[in-house]
């Protein structure tokens, strides 16, 4: 029994890495631009709702290397590389949230969207200090706020359709206790 619990997990993290590099794909290809739309993000957060705290972080961090590894999007440094941190802590976040803290979905992702581009800013202050990146971090998170608000709320109309339509479909058994 457990390890078809494992099974199924990796199956759907692959699932949502294969969506966060497609999605951004299709969204550059019909002209949508990622840093508005958002489109990477998506199923990092739905795997926050649906992954255990340690795939769910994984899977965040490892979909924009590995996208701007076979795509060139997003670009690896500093882009993917900021990405990665922030992506997962998006991932992180959700998942606690609605493990430890018991949250519902809308805070949940208000919770994982604020601290991942928190973290998002401090990694471009690291990059700053120890690589001379010319980016100033404040200014990068309140871009990422600002540039991504149709994909803000995009994320925050479809996600929780997304999760409370898999949650009447699966009778709430994929939320981890």
């Amino acid at each position: 029994m457990n390890q078809s619990v494992k099974t199924k997990d990796l199956m759907l993290s692959g699932l949502l890495l294969a969506m966060g590099i497609l999605l951004p794909m299709f969204f550059h290809s019909v002209g949508m631009m990622g840093k508005i739309f958002l489109p990477m993000h998506i199923p990092i957060l739905i795997g926050g709702f649906i992954l255990s705290p340690y795939l769910a972080v994984f899977l965040g961090m490892i979909t924009p290397l590995v996208s701007g590894g076979l795509t060139g999007m997003p670009v690896m440094f500093p882009m993917a590389v900021i990405m990665a941190f922030e992506l997962g802590t998006y991932g992180l976040m959700v998942s606690l949230a609605v493990r430890k803290m018991k949250l519902s979905v809308i805070p949940s992702l208000i919770i994982a969207m604020l601290s991942g581009r928190v973290v998002g800013g401090v990694i471009v202050f690291i990059l700053v200090q120890f690589f001379g990146l010319k980016m100033n971090p404040i200014l990068f998170i309140k871009g990422a706020i600002v540039t991504g608000l149709p994909g803000i709320g995009i994320q925050l109309v479809m996600i929780p359709s997304i999760i409370y339509g898999l949650k009447g479909i699966t009778k709430g058994k994929w939320i981890e206790g």
